[in-house]
């Protein structure tokens, strides 16, 4: 569920520096022989060409695709979509994955403004009165789409998946609390307690002191539950920008406060105690699965992920993957008890046409986008033919959220199935939508995750951050001019940020030290933060 926006390689940057302006130039194809050239990933379980979904949506918009295809290696996939434009030798249209090879806002404008994407908004109008529909539905989904010139030159990923949209939860071994007589803590130093006691007592009952009592990914860092104890901590990833936030109408960044050294003393503490698992901050998510799935003895007492099955393997022979259970958010030493949150919007393009296709090929496109923004579309694109992958809500059964009214039940996710377009075809997914799906109600079962999920998530939306501190980055569009150079700021800073917490939390710098504070902060600004938040502040004050 961890994906990594992509940055293109600098020889690539380099082609397309040189060749860009050719392929704004190439004329629309005459009819590319009745095809629509399209450019998109294909995974291991069968080629597009044979995909089932392709073939029944040829046959609906009378399309014939010719795709032209890489994997979903993002850095390989990122790298052939933009070989394809430097070349001129792009496709008809892109359809991409966001986690894949997307394309980024700056991608969208540049290319949008030179010719090569051309403006659908006078195609959504005409022939896609779904797509349209939706706009007016989730206002934000078409903000984020418009580009500042007033054109769609891209269809982006609107998703409400809820427990998504608060990622940063803590799952503790609740089967260690019951043994050791504790509570669920409420603190952050009720939670040290608990941490020492599943250290010290022995909760695995081996005689062996090889408890783990708290761990993470680096592709979760494990500041995005705990920072929210003592100040709002955006999400953050290998490749997220810096931690902004918003002080009225002034962009700041959250990780030179004051209280967030708090944060950072407080973890460093657990760290020194070995409660805290110095590997969370560098070790990627299978290194933490190993941990979870230890095949000696159960050792891991919590871990700060999204979900369980990050770090526990589904169904395990000793039913250890029910042991885990999300605490609600702990309140730090001054009542600072808040909740990460995820905007639905997605800034990234999935769907884009070039200046290759033609009037024709634009218009069966954008109707079968059209159709995919539909709840029926969007079961048939990203899960797969009725009775394969999802079968109609029957006389009792009970959607995710018991208000709503069932409409249809998932099936057990077929890994080898060609049916379906899957994360290509997402890109619909209202709250109502998949709230409305049917789970069993046994949270424990695999089939009963999902309920599970929504379950722990409830625990976290009352801690929803104020929307006035929340920098609105998903939102913002990038100055052409100025885009490449506050992308390296974002990218120099952003690295330093999070090697810097590492070493704070580590005890290789003093967190206690004024000095290395300040030092830090120094860095920082020799970095361009300055420069960087005023490039930030000017994008949101053109909002």
């Amino acid at each position: 569920m961890k994906h990594s926006m992509i940055r293109g390689v600098a020889a690539v940057g380099a082609v397309l520096a040189m060749t860009v302006a050719m392929a704004a130039c190439a004329p629309a194809a005459d009819d590319d022989n009745g095809k629509l050239v399209a450019f998109g990933p294909q995974g291991d379980n069968g080629s597009l060409k044979d995909n089932l979904f392709t073939q029944e949506v040829e046959k609906k918009f009378d399309i014939d695709f010719d795709w032209q295809t890489t994997t979903y290696d993002g850095s390989v996939a990122g790298e052939k979509r933009q070989v394809s434009l430097a070349s001129g030798d792009y496709p008809d249209a892109y359809f991409l994955v966001p986690w894949v090879d997307a394309f980024s806002r700056a991608e969208i404008l540049k290319y949008g403004q030179q010719g090569v994407l051309v403006p659908l908004d006078d195609l959504i109008d005409e022939y896609a009165p779904n797509l349209k529909e939706r706009f007016e539905e989730k206002p934000d989904w078409k903000q984020s789409v418009t580009a500042p010139d007033g054109h769609i030159y891209a269809i982006t990923q609107w998703s409400e998946c809820f427990h998504c949209s608060f990622p940063s939860k803590l799952w503790v071994n609740t089967t260690w609390l019951d043994k050791l007589g504790l509570e669920a803590p409420t603190t952050t130093e009720e939670l040290r307690e608990v941490l020492r006691a599943f250290k010290n007592d022995d909760p695995n009952g081996n005689g062996v002191a090889d408890e783990v009592p708290l761990s993470a990914s680096a592709s979760e860092p494990i500041m995005n539950f705990f920072m929210n104890a003592f100040t709002y901590a955006p999400v953050g990833g290998p490749s997220s920008p810096p931690p902004m936030v918003m002080d009225g109408d002034k962009v700041t960044l959250a990780s030179t406060s004051d209280a967030w050294r708090e944060g950072l003393k407080y973890l460093a503490s657990l760290a020194s105690e070995g409660l805290l698992d110095s590997a969370a901050l560098t070790q990627n998510g299978e290194a933490l699965k190993a941990i979870g799935d230890n095949a000696d003895a159960e050792i891991l007492g919590s871990a700060a992920v999204l979900h369980p099955y990050e770090f526990v393997t589904a169904n395990s022979p000793d039913g250890r993957d029910t042991h885990y259970d999300a605490i609600a958010p702990v309140a730090g030493p001054d009542g600072t008890q808040l909740a990460t949150w995820r905007s639905p919007v997605n800034p990234l393009g999935m769907f884009a046409l070039t200046n290759k296709s033609t009037e024709e090929e634009r218009v069966k496109a954008i109707k079968l986008i059209d159709y995919i923004v539909t709840d029926d579309g969007t079961k048939r694109a990203a899960m797969g033919p009725e009775g394969e992958a999802w079968v109609p809500a029957e006389p009792g059964d009970v959607a995710l959220d018991p208000e709503l009214d069932p409409t249809f039940r998932p099936l057990t996710y077929d890994e080898t199935s060609n049916a379906a377009w899957r994360s290509m075809g997402q890109y619909w997914d209202s709250l109502e939508f998949r709230n409305s799906q049917v789970f069993p109600e046994d949270i424990y079962t695999t089939d009963g995750y999902e309920r599970r999920l929504l379950q722990a998530t409830q625990l976290y939306e009352p801690y929803q951050p104020d929307e006035s501190v929340l920098f609105p980055a998903e939102k913002l569009w990038p100055n052409e001019d100025t885009s490449a150079e506050l992308a390296d700021l974002q990218t120099n800073i952003a690295n330093y940020v999070t090697q810097a917490q590492a070493e704070f939390i580590t005890g290789q710098r003093d967190i206690n030290d004024d000095g290395a504070w300040q030092a830090y902060l120094d860095d920082l600004e020799g970095l361009g933060l300055s420069q960087f938040l005023q490039m930030q502040q000017d994008l949101y004050d053109a909002l």
